[in-house]
């Protein structure tokens, strides 16, 4: 891997737009009724990709002299190039990568920065753009530090991420139907399309970066069905294009959640456990609240209406009261 990646990408950066322009003339053109593409839309996600950038070039100044530290210091092994250095690397990464995506979906606090990939409720290739400035402050990084350990170079650990990143933008689209025996080893559109869906039978599901295998030797892999197609966006709807709302709504939620939690354990589960115990938590202190307030005699008196919410539960009725695995 004796080139540079950043290169390559700023290269293919014309490639990404002419993809983008292409969908999008074909969409309206085959499915104007569906309005895939909305201006909004993808002006959201553009300034989310620009944000992500400028935070990516300044994480990378602090987080490659951490890889070239455990490099010096701990690497297993020395890999002096070629064919099998590269397999290696990348077979590493990509499994590495669909660790910290799992994590991203069952850990709330790597899903406070990844929930800004999937709140968008379209789908193209748009939406591969919108990603967050909060991955380095999350800890995206650290999951690539056993690649240093491993024994592989910052430069070529660097260089394998944004390749891998690179790849993921082109399954972003509703252009591509299933792509025959592929799907059996690589991650497609349509195994992506399910990745971003919020209909029950697909969340959580198909994790892959590059290679679909980790899914189904881990038990994640869900195909796309006909008869239940895709409905795209999070389960608790966003509904604004502003990029700083989809960037820190969820961070703000969290931090509420673990400063209302009168116990230590549940401050730790709304920021460590899974992203649907907040719901459940709040839905479970909502009816809490709505019982004690039935059985005290001013519930009961006509001078209480029914209709009067405690600040508990009109907190938990805006965020929902449904169960759900990822919000």
């Amino acid at each position: 891997m004796q080139f540079d990646a950043e290169l390559l990408l700023l290269a293919m950066a014309p490639v990404f737009l002419a993809c983008i322009g292409w969908e999008a003339w074909h969409l309206a053109r085959t499915r104007r009724a569906d309005r895939l593409y909305s201006w909004p839309d993808t002006l959201c996600n553009a300034a989310l990709a620009l944000m992500h950038q400028g935070a990516d070039k300044l994480a990378w100044l602090a987080v490659v002299p951490v890889y070239a530290y455990v490099y010096a210091h701990f690497r297993l092994f020395t890999w002096h190039g070629g064919p099998v250095s590269f397999v290696v690397l990348f077979l590493a990464q990509d499994l590495l990568y669909y660790a910290f995506h799992r994590c991203s979906h069952r850990v709330r606090w790597f899903w406070a920065a990844h929930v800004v990939h999937h709140s968008s409720e379209r789908l193209n290739l748009s939406t591969a753009f919108r990603q967050s400035l909060m991955y380095p402050i999350a800890g995206m990084w650290a999951f690539w530090t056993p690649l240093a350990v491993l024994g592989f170079p910052p430069k070529q650990i660097v260089a394998i991420v944004l390749i891998n990143l690179a790849f993921q933008f082109f399954v972003h689209t509703q252009a591509i139907g299933r792509l025959g025996w592929l799907e059996y080893v690589f991650n497609t559109p349509s195994i992506h399309r399910c990745h971003h869906a919020r209909n029950p039978r697909y969340i959580d599901c198909n994790f892959a970066g590059v290679l679909v295998i980790w899914d189904r030797l881990f038990g994640t892999y869900v195909p796309e069905q006909a008869n239940d197609p895709p409905q795209y966006g999070i389960v608790e709807p966003l509904q604004t294009y502003n990029p700083l709302t989809a960037t820190f709504h969820e961070w703000r939620s969290m931090l509420a959640d673990a400063l209302r939690a009168p116990r230590a354990s549940d401050k730790l589960r709304a920021v460590f456990g899974p992203p649907e115990w907040a719901a459940a938590y709040r839905a479970n202190q909502a009816r809490m609240v709505e019982q004690s307030a039935e059985s005290t005699p001013a519930a009961r008196s006509p001078r209480s209406p029914q209709s009067a919410q405690s600040p508990q539960s009109q907190y938990a009725s805006h965020h929902g009261h449904a169960e759900y695995t990822r919000r």
